[in-house]
């Protein structure tokens, strides 16, 4: 059962939704630059499936000449002497053929140990068009004697192009723009033409205009992230700014490439946030532990001591308060090992994953005062790391039981139904409205979700409000895990 809505943090749903939705390739690396976890986008650019990704290493997709130095770089971040660059460099796809990608790469300090992040955007597109302008401006010097001005054919070009472009004359009025530019500022190329582009953009930042100035005198400017505070939303845009000179040779005016990049930066954004709640949650599941210790064991085992040290004062009385103090000190070991196993399930390695099960729900059950019904017909060997996923999707279902469902008495059976194993924990206790915890996905739901999604399994709630809660879990039992495969 997930947590009520009142404690569900929607920052866990949109991360899921972001990174397999998401039009950027998004991937996780280990230090050793082996990939973990790849989004649809970054597959479908290099033509792989996500599974035949986990089977390389980064630098297999670098050209020759280019992986040296990307594997320097990777060096670098590697060592802690950076923690994040960006450039754009080539990438080979599945059949050879390469593609341009705008690649971020960032340290993220996750424990037990730190990942590599990579975000790619694909600009093979932005940079076909700044080769085609580039052979555009060889073409007319080498062939003075063309009938068409230089002016012409960049026309042709900027009105042709699939980025976002712009030409512009020297007082800055459109001369042409690309689809892509109007699509982007949802404007109309009938009503742009000859208009001064301060009139069409007039909160243009002082800053750009001093850049404008600057490549009508002949530099070429360009910035990989830029931020545009307008007064209905903040846009980031990757841009650059170039001269264009006339069939005379002055410069006419000057090309403007800008690219929207602002779901790319929310998405980073929201990546590292979801990164720090990551953070929080681990430092709060060690606050709980440290409370248990001092706050419960720790004293317990102090007012011990002092019975033991009245008891060395009064040698009379160490018959009759032998039995209670060593109850005592069974109840302390008791709940030290039950602590123990809510980090580390050692049953499932020395008792197997079905009796390793249902040994914790019988222990559990005693210290919750709840009956719990373990019943199980799975006859083939679990594997450790399916077992421990499906262990942990039970821990969850069993904590959200006593702490919202109302009831004392739960269900759990373990069934194997082909080549799957399946976990059903249920209660007939208040339930709670499914949709609107999907909506909200707390990091209970989120934690279960992602630990089957680990051993490629899935979750199944079913809930009705005073009508109880069944939580299903499937696993394949023949599949390969992530982990496994990473580590390859």
């Amino acid at each position: 059962m997930p947590e009520t809505p009142s404690t569900l943090t929607p920052e866990c749903q949109l991360f899921g939704d972001l990174f397999n939705a998401s039009p950027i390739g998004i991937a996780a690396e280990t230090l050793d630059g082996q990939l973990l976890f790849a989004n649809p986008a970054f597959s479908s650019m290099l033509g792989f499936s996500e599974e035949e990704l986990r089977s390389k290493h980064c630098v297999d997709f670098s050209p020759p000449e280019d992986a040296e130095k990307d594997w320097a770089l990777f060096q670098q971040l590697r060592a802690g002497f950076i923690d994040h660059y960006q450039l754009e460099k080539r990438y080979f796809r599945r059949h050879g053929s390469l593609v341009w990608g705008n690649l971020s790469i960032s340290l993220l300090k996750t424990h037990p140990s730190p990942l590599v992040l990579a975000i790619v955007q694909d600009v093979t597109a932005k940079k076909t068009a700044e080769e085609a302008l580039l052979k555009v401006n060889r073409t007319l010097e080498a062939q003075a004697s063309v009938l068409q001005s230089r002016e012409e054919l960049l026309r042709i070009f900027v009105k042709k192009v699939p980025a976002g472009v712009a030409m512009l004359d020297r007082e800055m009025r459109y001369l042409q723009v690309s689809e892509r530019f109007c699509s982007d500022y949802s404007l109309d190329p009938s009503e742009v033409l000859g208009r001064s582009h301060y009139e069409v953009f007039p909160d243009l930042p002082d800053r750009w205009k001093q850049i404008h100035r600057r490549a009508l005198e002949g530099e070429t400017l360009r910035a990989e992230e830029d931020r545009w505070d307008r007064k209905e939303q903040t846009l980031w845009l990757r841009w650059e700014v170039r001269p264009w000179r006339n069939a005379e040779g002055p410069i006419g005016g000057i090309v403007i490439f800008a690219e929207d990049i602002t779901r790319r930066k929310q998405m980073e954004e929201d990546l590292s946030s979801l990164s720090r709640k990551l953070i929080e949650s681990q430092e709060q599941e060690r606050a709980r532990i440290g409370r248990e210790l001092h706050d419960d064991i720790s004293q317990r085992l102090s007012l011990l001591a002092i019975q033991l040290e009245q008891l060395r004062n009064n040698p009379m009385e160490v018959s009759g308060r032998l039995q209670e103090l060593r109850e005592e000190a069974m109840a302390i070991s008791i709940d030290v090992q039950a602590l123990s196993h809510e980090l580390h399930a050692s049953k499932l390695e020395y008792l197997g994953v079905v009796s390793g099960m249902k040994s914790w729900c019988r222990e559990f059950g005693e210290r919750q005062r709840m009956k719990i019904e373990f019943t199980s017909d799975v006859s083939s060997p679990v594997p450790f790391e399916i077992g421990l996923s499906l262990f942990r999707v039970l821990q969850e279902a069993l904590h959200n039981i006593v702490k919202h469902s109302g009831v004392n008495r739960a269900e759990v059976q373990l069934v194997q139904q082909s080549n799957e194993v399946q976990l059903e924990v249920k209660d007939s206790g208040r339930g709670f409205d499914v949709e609107e915890a999907k909506r909200g996905c707390g990091l209970g739901l989120t934690s279960m979700k992602e630990r089957l999604q680990i051993v490629k399994g899935r979750l199944s709630i079913e809930s009705q409000t005073q009508g109880g809660t069944t939580i299903h879990a499937r696993v394949p039992l023949n599949a390969k895990t992530k982990s496994a495969e990473a580590g390859r």
